[in-house]
């Protein structure tokens, strides 16, 4: 039941992140809903992911891969935009505590002098926050450069 819990909160408060970001974002009325599902889909599927042990990376690029899929049936559906749907759906899993600790670490290293532990700490956190963003790129790119790119006359 305690999953269930967590799974159900972070399905609703990832929506509500999502739905912030549109807003900001000034996406159109009409789409907002489909926003705040696209979070709330991408962050189950990432813990749906991680639930069957793939990394972060992997769990990061398929989530990508399967919301640029749906955000391309939704948009052609809708006549909006793909990037509309899929920019306030993948905030959700942006790798931002890696970023935070990375600075965090640079400006330790600034104030009190480098160390080989601060350094190799920055350079994972660095590199996990990079490499997850770039699967998270490659994931929502990858759906349209395919359909769009190889197979013209699914257009």
């Amino acid at each position: 039941m305690d999953s269930f819990l967590d799974f159900l909160l972070n399905f609703i408060f990832a929506g509500i992140s999502s739905l912030g970001f549109a807003l900001v974002f000034n996406v159109p009325k009409k789409t907002l809903i489909y926003c705040a599902f696209g979070g709330s889909l991408t962050i189950s599927l990432r813990n749906l992911f991680l639930y069957f042990d793939f990394s972060l990376e992997s769990s990061a690029f398929f989530t990508a891969s399967i919301i640029g899929l749906i955000a391309l049936y939704v948009s052609r559906r809708n006549k909006i935009p793909r990037p509309t749907y899929t920019v306030a759906s993948i905030i959700p899993i942006i790798p931002g505590s890696f970023a935070i600790k990375s600075m965090t670490i640079l400006i330790t290293m600034n104030n009190s002098g480098v160390t080989t532990e601060l350094l190799n700490a920055f350079i994972q956190n660095g590199l996990r926050a990079f490499s997850i963003l770039g699967a998270i790129s490659f994931g929502i790119a990858l759906p349209s450069v395919y359909f769009y790119r190889i197979n013209k006359y699914m257009v």
